[in-house]
């Protein structure tokens, strides 16, 4: 099942004439203008000939997109809606139901409209969320330099060959448009600097430009490192400098290629500057492009900063996103977005510690054992390994930024636990995340009590989205940060005693 049916849907509508036809020209790769049969003077070709279907093609006519477009709506119009709550997804151990097929899967997208005038989302009680930065062009990622600076990566996918993926590859394009996340990458990191204090920034600079998709960043003595989408390169850098025009050195290359379906690499430096640890995240949703295209990918990696050499410190992990170090164990965290299309209630999205050498189940099981029968062949031995992460975080929510909470000017109740931040579902009815939520810790694990709703409101009361909640950093005051890449917004939340300012977006 999956969305290869949507194709097997297309296909029959394409037969039935509700699409103007095209033939497939094995010469040319693409569908061309006419009736089912042979161009390019190539003998016995077929439009519906499987080994022509595995090559390259794209519709020419838009209104043929617009056909399959509204097919596609219709079809999700009928999707059930989930059984279990959200909350059921969460915690050490969370409601796993069983695996639901369906003829086509959830399709429940948050078209976004961005912030109208004086509308900010809504902060937990003794809190204050004004707008940090505003104008900006898809923030994703954040990282905070030693001085106060704040480094944002306004990025997104790297651009697609003409017709990659087939239909399947139209379709996810489709619904991540739909969903707000089409734009071109502008592929630079900006600087941003509060210069008094009063937590609105009033400088902007152009810190780097020119990368290939940037997400992470970390700053080791006078070394600045990114990870583009297709490697890792390092910048000469002083803290206070607003420019760099020095050109990058690549430190180590990382999978990429013409699909990258994970294309987010984040980065972050060990606590004595020796090591960097890379997200990798897989190139399917569950290994149906087969598992060579996965080689080096739903993996941590482990990369020495001095000699450039690597390894997988961990495997098995989806698309993993944020990271954080523990401080009471050492011990580095990160979060997951686990696999689709069985159901409204699987799998929930997770946060754990991550263990060197350690096995996630990815493709082949999730939650430990928990065998994901779709993937072919079956490892049993890989998934007698898969070990269970610490905590799930909701079916779908699209958990990825993650910080770790340094207790400094927040509530008390924020004092000790992680920040994350939830880009929100598209796949499920009705809508999970698009919120900033805290899970409280107590000695280096998650404490025994609720997660705690830190930034809210950016669904509005049609389902369409003001703003995405991506990455989450503290400044150097200890106030939160958190992208917004929809509403083009860098959110502060501060204690309420520490209101700076009533900043709005576009203001």
């Amino acid at each position: 099942m999956g969305l290869e049916t949507i194709l097997l849907v297309v296909l029959i509508l394409i037969l039935i004439g509700a699409i103007p036809t095209w033939a497939y020209s094995r010469n040319w790769g693409y569908w061309s203008s006419g009736g089912v049969g042979c161009v390019g003077g190539h003998s016995g070709c077929n439009a519906l000939d499987g080994a022509a279907m595995t090559k390259r093609f794209h519709f020419l006519p838009r209104p043929s997109y617009c056909v399959v477009a509204g097919v596609l709506l219709l079809l999700s119009a009928c999707n059930e809606e989930a059984k279990l709550p959200v909350s059921a997804g969460f915690g050490p151990s969370p409601t796993l139901p069983e695996p639901q097929k369906a003829l086509v899967p959830t399709v429940n997208i948050a078209p976004p409209l961005g912030w109208p005038a004086g509308v900010t989302p809504q902060a937990t009680q003794g809190t204050n969320v004004v707008a940090f930065a505003s104008g900006l062009d898809h923030p994703r990622w954040l990282y905070v330099l030693p001085n106060g600076d704040v480094l944002v990566a306004e990025t997104n996918s790297p651009p697609k060959p003409p017709g990659e993926g087939g239909i399947r590859g139209w379709v996810m394009r489709f619904v991540m448009k739909k969903a707000g996340a089409g734009v071109p990458s502008a592929n630079r990191i900006t600087l941003l600097r509060d210069t008094n204090g009063d937590g609105v920034a009033d400088q902007r600079s152009v810190l780097l430009e020119g990368l290939y998709s940037p997400f992470g960043m970390a700053l080791v003595g006078n070394e600045l490192y990114v990870a583009n989408s297709d490697a890792v390169v390092r910048f000469p850098y002083n803290p206070g400098e607003t420019r760099i025009t020095a050109k990058g050195k690549t430190v180590v290359a990382l999978p990429a290629g013409d699909i990258n379906h994970h294309w987010t690499k984040n980065l972050i430096a060990s606590t004595d500057g020796s090591k960097l640890y890379v997200t990798v995240g897989s190139n399917s949703n569950v290994g149906e492009r087969g598992m060579d295209v996965e080689v080096g990918r739903a993996a941590i990696w482990e990369i020495d900063r001095q000699r450039g050499t690597h390894r997988i410190f961990a495997s098995g992990l989806r698309n993993p996103n944020g990271m954080a170090w523990e401080p009471t164990s050492g011990a580095l965290w990160t979060v997951v977005n686990e696999r689709d299309e069985i159901g409204n209630d699987l799998v929930p999205d997770y946060m754990t510690s991550v263990r060197d050498g350690a096995f996630y189940g990815w493709p082949y099981s999730y939650f430990g054992q928990h065998v994901d029968e779709r993937v072919t062949p079956p490892k049993p031995d890989l998934v007698a390994k898969a070990i269970a992460p610490d905590y799930a975080l909701g079916a779908h929510t699209a958990s990825l930024g993650l910080t770790y909470s340094t207790g400094t000017t927040l509530p008390a109740r924020f004092a000790e636990g992680m920040f994350i931040g939830q880009h929100g579902s598209w796949n499920r009815r009705p809508h999970s995340g698009y919120k900033v939520v805290f899970i409280p810790f107590d000695n280096g694990k998650p404490a025994k009590a609720p997660p705690i709703d830190v930034l809210t409101g950016f669904l509005n009361s049609e389902g369409k989205a003001y703003g995405r909640p991506v990455g989450v950093a503290l400044d150097k005051q200890g106030a939160l940060l958190v992208a917004d890449d929809v509403g083009n917004v860098i959110w502060r939340v501060s204690s309420q005693n520490k209101v700076a300012s009533s900043a709005q977006p576009g203001h």
